[in-house]
């Protein structure tokens, strides 16, 4: 029986090729699971949060996915695969102690997650693969994993609750579009927004790193929150002097 006959939506609909890619993707996460539990004896209840998350991502570009005839295509594949480093830093929130100890693994790991975030861009470029659907797909996932390097930040207690600040304004702005809809439009193209992301992923491995006290990660965060802060505010203020004016 075909899945139009058993009134399944069309988005759930899968290609070939694009059931293999996440069949892919969620090997590799298997597998890197059971490396970091037998390398790095990450505890067992952390890798298969990993597994999970990463699975509840896979049903996400499922739903998402806005063409069930075709594949990822090479930019989205390279996000793909952060979505499996990305998934492993979320599993090890499961096991704050683990965490502390092997800080310098999980900031080499989201060393990694951010030189791919140049690399899906170049992709796109490169290969004339860009879309809204790619260029969403890796907006979310950034933002989840500076709110993911927030909370391990914040369990190593390296700064205080007000860290979280800075993984949670990308949500609290899109939490504002319901009573303000003026909020949800797209915004011009702005180097800057781009910067302030790497920067704030950037300012978070760096004080996953031992070598980084207390007291110096809570001035390089407090920067990293101001120019989050100001770079929303620009774009919040332009979205409210281009609101469509009511007649």
């Amino acid at each position: 029986m075909r899945m139009e006959d058993r009134g399944l939506p069309m988005r759930w609909r899968v290609s070939p090729r694009l059931g293999l890619e996440l069949a892919v993707a969620l090997a590799a996460m298997l597998a890197l699971a059971l490396l970091a539990m037998s390398a790095l004896a990450m505890p067992a209840q952390a890798a298969a949060g990993a597994v999970g998350i990463f699975v509840a991502m896979g049903a996400l570009i499922l739903y998402q996915w806005p063409d069930p005839q075709r594949g990822l295509g090479p930019a989205n594949q390279v996000t793909l695969v952060r979505a499996v480093l990305v998934a492993l830093l979320a599993g090890a929130l499961g096991a704050p102690q683990w965490v502390e100890a092997h800080a310098l693994p999980i900031a080499a790991v989201a060393g990694v997650a951010l030189l791919l975030d140049g690399v899906d861009g170049w992709v796109a470029r490169r290969y004339a693969c860009a879309s809204a659907f790619g260029a969403r797909f890796d907006m979310e996932l950034d933002a989840f994993l500076i709110l993911v390097l927030c909370v391990q930040l914040l369990m190593m207690g390296k700064a205080g609750p007000w860290v979280l600040a800075i993984g949670a304004m990308r949500y609290a702005f899109v939490g504002a579009m319901r009573p303000w809809p003026w909020l949800d439009r797209p915004l011009p193209e702005r180097f800057r927004r781009k910067l302030v992301c790497v920067w704030q992923v950037g300012t978070l491995l760096v004080c996953l790193l031992p070598v980084i006290d207390g007291g110096l990660a809570t001035v390089l965060l407090a920067l990293a929150l101001w120019l989050l802060a100001v770079s929303f505010a620009i774009d919040v203020r332009w979205l409210h002097r281009t609101r469509p004016r009511r007649s």
